[in-house]
């Protein structure tokens, strides 16, 4: 893996921006697995693929992004230049315009019940923007948008692994409910990625959605999967009734949420366990309920 620090990115910057090589550079507060952010100056930041298999996502973002901006209400990642690899480092990177705003976190929301609803429009307006030639679903976007069973053999072993220390047998109901329904609808904008690292809030509020590096089109049960990693019942129950979706859709989506949460429960990552904990034991708490 590639070193990635402010001194890479000012070598990069210097060599092929050399019109912004004067501007200060610092790490973003919070960047992200797949790629690497810093500050250029106050209005610009670089992205930085972090691997080779997340390169692909400069190309995508730089070519629709600018189509899709127009038909939503929130700003979104604004893609300005693409940098070029090099020897120092061998992937394509990115220049984006720098949107104002913190990621969301509960103690920054004036009220959860109006975020959720925002945030149910902010993804039926993506969904309602014309997907032809649209990237399908698959690997580039690791299936976000594509066919939960394809991650079953790894939830399955997950569930195996796990039998001793969750309700395996409740949790394999839901996954089990999870693939017994399929998107039939024509294939919709999908994110990919709604989480609260690529939300961003002003004055409590819902302000931008950011990095659409697994962006693609298909079933758009997997942007419903914040339901379980960030709502509570209440904020639930309103994100669902806000997106008028239908029971299998949910269904899936808490698929995604259940996956996700099963191979992460052990991470050596400890903020990531305690999640993937809560995950479940959502999932578990709005099951229980809905029998």
């Amino acid at each position: 893996m590639v070193d990635i620090n402010a001194e890479l990115v000012r070598k990069l910057i210097n060599a092929q921006f050399a019109k912004w090589s004067d501007l200060p550079i610092k790490p973003v507060e919070k960047s992200g697995h797949d790629n690497r952010t810093f500050h250029l100056g106050d209005r610009m930041t670089v992205r930085m693929p972090s691997e080779a298999h997340y390169a692909p996502q400069v190309d995508k973002e730089l070519h629709w992004l600018p189509k899709l901006r127009p038909h939503l209400t929130l700003p979104i990642s604004t893609p300005l230049e693409k940098g070029e690899p090099t020897l120092d480092y061998p992937y394509p990177w990115s220049i984006n315009e720098w949107i104002e705003g913190e990621t969301v976190h509960y103690d920054r929301v004036n009220d959860l019940n109006r975020f959720a609803n925002d945030l149910a429009k902010f993804l039926l307006e993506l969904q309602a923007i014309d997907t032809s030639g649209g990237p399908v679903a698959g690997k580039h976007n690791f299936y976000r948008g594509g066919l939960l069973s394809v991650y079953d053999k790894e939830t399955q072993t997950a569930l195996e692994m796990l039998k001793t220390e969750l309700p395996t047998d409740k949790l394999k109901e839901i996954w089990s409910i999870a693939l017994e329904s399929k998107w039939q609808k024509d294939s919709v904008w999908v994110h990919g990625d709604i989480a609260p690292g690529n939300l961003l809030v002003k004055d409590g509020k819902l302000c931008a959605v950011i990095d659409f590096g697994v962006l693609g089109i298909g079933d758009p049960s997997c942007d419903y999967a914040i339901a379980w990693t960030f709502f509570d019942q209440e904020n639930r129950t309103t994100f669902y009734h806000s997106l008028g979706c239908d029971k299998g859709t949910w269904n899936r989506a808490r698929g995604w949420a259940l996956w996700k949460a099963l191979i992460t429960y052990k991470d050596k990552d400890q903020a990531i366990a305690v999640h993937a904990k809560r995950t479940i034991d959502a999932i578990l708490e709005e099951y229980s309920l809905s029998k």
